[in-house]
């Protein structure tokens, strides 16, 4: 089974996601702003992953550091989590991942240096088996949303290559088929970049999972022909009221769910809730290279000088969602309250 990410050596090896699915090659980083480059160029994407990545970036960063005490050390710590924060807008699990490392080393003043870096280094460890144990555990609550020999249609890959390991959304379909549900997918080869094409089609044939790829405008037409039993798909960010980011093409996707009136699920851990941003039009969404749109990696599809918009997420309204699966617990309308009950039990439990 392949690794997504992984700390090993006082370095973070990760598989390049860009070369899949003809190359299956892994990278060794033992250097922060490598790491953050790796997460500005996708080597490593998904919003759960994003967020391991950087909580390890921030630790290898941190052992880097050559201070004569506490004070110096914390001033370049913070240069490093800002250097790591400014990678991609619009996961919150970046965010969520770096404020963790800076509490680590807010709430330990009595650590000399060499010790709070290998705190820093323990608690990146523990951000990624956490992240593969909330993935089961999420899998668990929505596999029982999933009916026996029901076929799901996926947008672009949250999947074990979105994660420390085993997924959100297809955390979900692997869990329905380990409780011994003949489960059949369709996956949406989201363009620009691909992910479902080269990433999910990818990680569910390894799987052995009964997995059939469409082109994304190819779905409304399996709707309507009766091909489609549920939507499952993961998030970047979940806003206050249940307004969700993820990838571009989700809200087209959740559109055609509505109409053909198919229930439409979103996966993801209480990490991607935001409940600062009060709905989905305060969320910031990335604007990404526009040769991901002419291109095909080096081959032009389009004429020269065109004008290209490429955002990289979309929003999809609240009213469009059948239900949010978290570690949790299933989160239903309304989602102000539903949202806000799950984040504060989670806090709770810590």
């Amino acid at each position: 089974m392949f690794k997504t990410i992984e700390w090993k050596n006082n370095s973070i090896v990760m598989i390049d996601q860009r070369l899949l699915p003809t190359e299956e090659i892994y990278r060794t980083y033992t250097d922060f702003l490598d790491v953050a480059e790796a997460i500005r160029e996708m080597v490593v994407r998904g919003a759960p992953a994003i967020g391991v990545a950087a909580a390890m970036g921030v630790a290898l960063g941190a052992l880097q550091i050559n201070a004569k005490g506490r004070k110096e050390f914390l001033k370049k710590f913070e240069k490093i989590c800002k250097v790591m924060a400014g990678t991609r807008p619009t996961a919150v699990n970046l965010f969520w991942a770096i404020e963790r490392m800076k509490r680590v080393a807010k709430n330990n003043p009595k650590l000399p240096v060499e010790a709070l870096q290998q705190r820093l280094v323990q608690e990146a460890k523990i951000i990624y088996t956490e992240d593969i144990k909330i993935n089961k555990q999420m899998g668990k609550f929505g596999s029982k949303l999933i009916k026996n020999k029901a076929t799901i249609l996926t947008h672009c890959n949250a999947g074990a290559l979105a994660t420390a390991g085993y997924g959100t959304a297809l955390g979900v379909i692997r869990a329905a088929v380990e409780d011994g549900k003949k489960i059949k997918v369709f996956a949406d080869e989201t363009r620009p970049f691909l992910q479902g094409s080269r990433l999910t089609a990818w990680e569910l044939m390894k799987d052995g999972i009964d997995t059939t790829l469409i082109t994304d405008n190819m779905a409304g037409y399996m709707m309507k022909k009766g091909l489609i039993d549920v939507v499952v798909v993961g998030a970047d960010r979940i806003a206050a009221n249940g307004d969700t980011a993820n990838k571009i093409g989700t809200y087209s996707v959740a559109v055609l769910a509505k109409e053909h009136k198919i229930p439409f699920y979103i996966a993801a851990p209480i990490s991607t809730i935001d409940l600062k941003i009060k709905n989905g039009e305060k969320i910031p969404i990335e604007e990404r290279d526009i040769r991901e749109v002419t291109h095909i990696k080096d081959t032009p599809i389009a004429p020269a000088g065109i004008k290209v918009r490429n955002p990289a997420f979309d929003v999809t309204p609240n009213r469009l969602v059948t239900a949010i699966i978290t570690e949790r617990g299933i989160a239903k309308k309304s989602y102000e309250k539903s949202l806000k009950r799950l984040v504060k039990e989670d806090n709770a439990r810590g």
